[in-house]
């Protein structure tokens, strides 16, 4: 009897052996062809991605989770001060050069409407007043009154064809590019202007939901507008000023 146990205990070790072994081929078969799969959708989302020059960055599961990242540094402390009282003076003097050109240019007058997109702390809506556009304000998720009201640019809370001329350095910033530009459009008078100051040699910070490569997908955002110019800068991290004008 033992006997017969024994070897029935030898058989069926034999059988597990056995189909381990022909398992593994198998298992290797099916690791390399998912690899090789993994590897074949990685190249071809690289090259797609290569063909765009505007690519929206991942890791959004919502809008919501979108905003608050923003609204994160936003509502820093630390930055909050720094934009007030460092920040203050310095940037007003750099804004209030930028809207003298553009007045210079006659893109800007005194009796302008403008908008400023994404002002945070209202230093552009200030250096336009000290450079004789009293009518400007700032629009931000958070408000900071008198300068800037709350608002998202991706839906302005504003009545179509309000002002002559929006500028905004935030572009990085906008998790849906083609409906920041609608928005803009939306809300900017025929023959109006739209100033925008954008990074194409550099990635924006990690707070940016957007990264661009050329002047050329703007072009296609602005399905209304007709391409002014474009020009070098040094704006706060940012090389290139682009201007569009809505056409009538």
């Amino acid at each position: 009897m033992k006997e017969i146990v024994s070897k029935s205990s030898f058989t069926i070790s034999k059988c597990i052996f056995f189909g381990i072994l022909i398992s593994i081929p198998l298992l290797l078969f099916l690791s390399h062809r998912n690899s090789f799969s993994a590897l074949i959708s990685t190249t071809t989302t690289t090259t797609s991605n290569s063909d765009s020059d505007l690519k929206i960055r991942p890791g959004y599961a919502t809008y919501d989770s979108y905003i608050q990242k923003q609204l994160n540094k936003t509502l820093n402390p630390k930055l909050r001060k720094i934009w007030t009282t460092r920040d203050w003076d310095r940037k007003i003097q750099v804004f209030s050069k930028f809207f003298g050109q553009l007045k210079t240019r006659s893109l800007l007058s005194d009796s302008s409407k403008v908008l400023c997109i994404g002002a945070r702390m209202g230093q552009e809506v200030e250096a336009l007043k000290r450079v004789g556009v009293s009518d400007s304000i700032g629009m931000d998720l958070v408000p900071y009154p008198p300068l800037v009201v709350k608002g998202d640019f991706h839906n302005q809370p504003f009545e179509d064809e309000t002002f002559d001329l929006e500028f905004s350095n935030v572009f990085d910033h906008a998790l849906y590019p083609e409906k920041y530009v609608s928005e803009i459009e939306r809300t900017l008078k025929a023959g109006g202007f739209c100033v925008l100051h954008v990074a194409l040699s550099r990635r924006a910070d990690k707070y940016s939901a957007n990264d661009l490569y050329s002047v050329e997908p703007l072009k296609k955002l602005f399905k209304r507008s007709e391409l002014v110019h474009t020009r070098t800068i040094d704006g706060f991290g940012l090389d290139t000023e682009v201007v569009f004008t809505k056409k009538s």
